[in-house]
């Protein structure tokens, strides 16, 4: 009797083990699939951060206003060095801008980032 039980057993142990070994790989496959799926993810990520970039760069050959913003920011770094006038001048002109709405500061801040295609443009602006 006992012997009739043996191979019963036998097959019971190896369909158990036969299951575990079967959900440990398709544990193990779905952790690979996922980490391949992330690493995609990154690759286009930084595929389309490059596109992005390029055709910033590409835009701005026949564009005037990277020099414009040039000299405006170099309006109040002139007219520091111009006595007490100039820095009057200029701290009257931040104060005015301090003054204007937050979307308005916001939005001048992400014409400018996105004029020098500067990446994350936002994170700067928002301190």
């Amino acid at each position: 009797m006992i012997q009739a039980l043996i191979p019963i057993v036998g097959d019971l142990a190896s369909g158990w083990l036969k299951g575990k070994a079967e959900e440990k790989a398709a544990v193990s496959a779905a952790k690979v699939a996922k980490a391949q799926a992330e690493a995609k993810v990154m690759e286009v990520a930084a595929t389309h951060e490059a596109g992005w970039e390029k055709i910033m760069a590409q835009g701005s050959v026949h564009s005037l206003k990277d020099e414009y913003l040039v000299i405006l920011f170099s309006i109040p770094l002139i007219l520091a060095f111009c006595g007490d006038w100039g820095r009057d001048v200029v701290e009257q002109g931040f104060a005015a801008l301090e003054a204007m709405p937050e979307w308005y500061q916001y939005s001048l801040g992400a014409i400018i980032a996105s004029t020098f295609a500067i990446r994350g443009g936002a994170k700067i602006f928002r301190k």
